[in-house]
């Protein structure tokens, strides 16, 4: 017992930061993960359109796909192919169709403006001379004309991007199949997302080096701004462009499918929208002296293209992305820019993904100084 009570009793190491081994091993990893990870962007960066897509419609329909698997449990598979087979049916066959079409009317657009047929001047022309007298002194004296010059201008302008979508047109054909090898990999990848959806997810946010409620908050932020802009703002803008084709096409316009699309794209831009499109449409059939498919534009456009907007946004969207108007329509066109078609979504995320986080950051400070936080 003497020699128990002699003993020199050793202490417990404190509790502190990493010994330097260990966070020279930590900074190692780090540094590997950032490394690897970057190597793997570079080496998937051809397919990186076909994998955000392929994740969009996976989070999607991931609904359908549980709906399904009620009915067959535990033929996860068999699932998983038939939610597949309804993307395609229902979204990608008529896109291709549409695609199509649209391609062949620019085509033709393109054709009839080298051929002359089409003169952006002599309609600028046939305007000018419609509006009153006094309108036209006015623009004269604004040194438009004058007129004959902005007439130039815009016409090339017009030519330039009409010459600009044809050659792009034409450059689908030539990379046929890339675009083949594209579609394939997002076909494939969007059967395993579709399956393996529902553990994938909470995967990625559980690995996320971020406090589990950040990243939580981070993941649904994502989800609602992806849920707002396809389901809500893609069906609206699909709807709108639908409804403009066909009130081209009952007035006469040519390429009314064409001028449908340019409408559906327009849509997606907040404090622009489908006016942009219908609006110089019905001036023009005002001037030539065209009234009644003039008025059936204006018509169309306040009453039932206008109104769409309104009636389905509400019921597609579930809760608001909590971004402003002005920063949606910058980040959209920004996105376009960008990364193309891709930019419609990923624009809008990306700020939405900023806000979130710098609230996130200004939340913890203030936590942090022992002052009141709103709650989100």
């Amino acid at each position: 017992m003497r020699e128990a009570a002699e003993r020199p009793q050793v202490s417990e190491p404190a509790p502190g930061p990493f010994p330097p081994s260990r966070r020279l091993e930590q900074g190692g990893l780090i540094v590997f993960l950032v490394l690897i990870t970057v190597a793997l962007g570079l080496v998937v960066s051809t397919f990186l359109n076909a994998l955000l897509w392929s994740a969009l419609a996976a989070l999607l329909f991931q609904s359908l796909f549980h709906r399904l698997l009620r009915r067959w449990p535990g033929k996860r598979n068999r699932a998983a192919a038939v939610t597949l087979l309804i993307i395609t049916v229902a979204v990608v066959i008529p896109a291709l169709i549409v695609a199509t079409l649209v391609v062949d009317q620019a085509t033709g657009v393109y054709a009839q403006i080298r051929s002359g047929n089409i003169s952006f001047a002599a309609y600028f022309e046939q305007m000018h001379d419609a509006l009153p007298r006094r309108l036209q002194q006015m623009l004269d004296s604004a040194g438009f004309g004058s007129f004959e010059r902005a007439q130039a201008s815009i016409a090339a302008a017009v030519s330039s991007s009409a010459s600009t979508l044809a050659s792009r047109a034409f450059s689908i054909g030539a990379d046929a199949a890339a675009f083949l090898l594209a579609f394939g990999v997002a076909f494939y990848v969007t059967f395993f997302l579709v399956r393996d959806g529902e553990f994938v997810g909470p995967a990625v946010v559980r690995a996320l080096p971020l406090r589990p409620d950040v990243a939580r908050r981070l993941s649904d932020k994502f989800v609602s701004v992806v849920r707002a802009t396809i389901k809500g703002s893609g069906v609206v803008a699909l709807v709108q462009g639908a409804l403009g084709a066909i009130t081209f096409w009952l007035v006469g316009m040519p390429a009314a499918l064409l001028w449908g699309v340019l409408m559906a794209i327009a849509a997606l831009l907040p404090a622009v929208g489908p006016a942009i499109i219908w609006t110089p449409v019905a001036l023009y059939l005002f001037a030539i002296g065209s009234v009644v498919p003039a008025i059936v534009v204006v018509a169309s456009g306040v009453a039932v293209i206008g109104l769409a907007d309104n009636l389905l946004r509400p019921i597609l969207v579930g809760r608001d992305t909590g971004l402003p108007d002005w920063l949606v329509l910058v980040t959209t066109l920004g996105g376009i820019s960008l990364l193309g078609l891709s930019g419609i979504v990923v624009g809008p995320l990306v700020a939405a993904l900023f806000l979130t986080g710098w609230q996130v950051l200004t939340e913890q400070r203030l936590a942090a100084e022992g002052q009141p936080v709103a709650s989100h």
